[in-house]
């Protein structure tokens, strides 16, 4: 992308959109990688939402302190689901910054990452204009780092260190029409799973 992303509202807000999502999983404990895709929709939620405001109050913080967030949702599979499992959800990230320029501070969520229990965690923004988001939970600690590589392509990794270690790396598309979504079906673990041992 051209130009420097000023803070991390603007980063969730250049992330708005419906995104297909190529996800590469590394279990460091079964030495074995997985595949999977999804798809992802994220919408901006401004500072007086009642569910940014709900959360802020759930964490303790100040409803006042959030310069706003988004609403994220998503559909997907990876390779080793059993029959009948899927991976579908909702969450909502409240952004609080704690320097004058936006681009560090808190990052309250209704679910984890790691775990679905409402958790909050830290977000920075890197020299690169990089989102990090750092969660500490009572059993694991895990760490995201998402970036553009323009605007229509997002990259992600993750680790995930604890009872279970893991290192994912995902490359998200945008989606530019909505009914897309309705008129393609959703990548399935099988088509990926040959691209697991190199990645994409």
């Amino acid at each position: 992308m051209s130009g420097s992303i000023p803070d991390a509202l603007h980063f969730f807000r250049l992330s708005c959109g419906r995104w297909r999502s190529q996800r590469s999983s590394h279990h460091l404990l079964h030495r074995r990688a997985e595949a999977g895709g999804s798809w992802i929709e994220v919408v901006e939620l401004m500072p007086g939402d009642p569910r940014l405001q709900a959360i802020a109050t759930l964490h303790g913080q100040d409803p006042g302190a959030l310069v706003g967030g988004c609403r994220v949702t998503w559909s997907g599979s990876m390779a080793w689901d059993k029959a009948g499992e899927s991976h579908e959800g909702e969450s909502v990230f409240g952004l609080i910054p704690e320097d004058d320029q936006g681009r560090s501070g808190l990052l309250l969520r209704d679910r984890g990452y790691a775990e679905t229990a409402p958790v909050a965690g830290r977000f920075a923004m890197d020299e690169r204009d990089g989102l990090l988001l750092t969660t500490e939970y009572e059993t694991m600690r895990s760490l995201e780092r998402f970036s553009f590589a323009g605007p229509d392509v997002r990259l992600r990794t993750s680790t995930v260190q604890g009872l279970s270690n893991t290192a994912s790396f995902c490359i998200e598309t945008r989606i530019a029409d909505a009914d897309d979504r309705a008129r393609t079906p959703a990548p399935s673990a099988a088509e990926d799973a040959p691209l697991t041992a190199l990645g994409w």
